[in-house]
């Protein structure tokens, strides 16, 4: 009987040890709270891995113990910023695959630059030091087809509309007839264009290559994401 349970016990410790070793190996995974920086490069690999493996259904959901939300109590240390869109097919901790602590997201309808946001913005920047800022449009937009169909609204809407008008007039330049897919594409390119033209402290880190802002669009039918230049 004792010879059994040593055995017994011996196999546990291998098991969880592969398990261990499975778990730190697979892309993606991330270091603990602690680590003094990242690299843009280092997020920017580590969003597509992610997103890699949403798409593919191999999903590793790092960062969602109780070990972790109580590291993060003290202190967070995320490695990239994103400014999405509202939409609720699109929400960036699971189409990347990251845990709590991951991604400092911020959200707004057709993932336009405005105070708000930008304000949120310069924040994980300048006081979390987050090396990226990725802009996420996604395919069917539903604010931009908004904005493309050049219809009046009533309360806030015109605000976000206006947002959107200078993507949307380079898009009807380009094809000189509506197409959603295109003005998706130009709008994420106006506001990476805006956030890198951004005074005082985007421009600053940009300058002293600290930062780095991309632009990519989702498709809601692969769940795969896609860099915009």
């Amino acid at each position: 009987m004792r010879r059994l349970i040593i055995c017994c016990l011996a196999l546990t410790v291998i098991s969880c040890a592969s398990q261990k070793n499975a778990t730190a190996s697979k892309p993606g995974t991330l270091p603990t709270v602690g680590r003094k920086s990242y690299t843009a490069d280092e997020s920017l690999q580590w969003l597509i891995d992610g997103n890699k493996r949403f798409a593919a259904k191999d999903f590793s959901r790092p960062h969602q113990t109780l070990a972790r939300r109580l590291e993060l109590a003290k202190k967070q240390e995320p490695f990239a910023i994103i400014l999405s869109c509202a939409d609720s097919r699109v929400p960036s901790e699971l189409v990347f695959d990251q845990g709590l602590g991951d991604l400092f997201v911020v959200r707004i309808a057709g993932n336009v630059v405005e105070d708000g946001g930008l304000a949120s913005l310069e924040y994980g920047v300048e006081h979390l030091k987050i090396p990226l800022i990725m802009v996420l449009g996604h395919e069917r937009c539903g604010a931009v087809a908004a904005a493309l169909s050049g219809a009046s609204f009533e309360g806030h809407l015109p605000h976000l509309m206006n947002k959107m008008k200078v993507p949307v007039e380079r898009s009807l330049a380009a094809g000189g007839s509506p197409d959603l897919d295109r003005a998706v594409v130009e709008n994420i390119k106006h506001s990476v264009q805006q956030l890198k033209s951004s005074n005082p402290i985007l421009t600053k880190y940009l300058k002293s290559n600290r930062l780095k802002i991309v632009g990519a669009n989702y498709d809601l039918d692969t769940g795969l994401i896609e860099l915009v230049n």
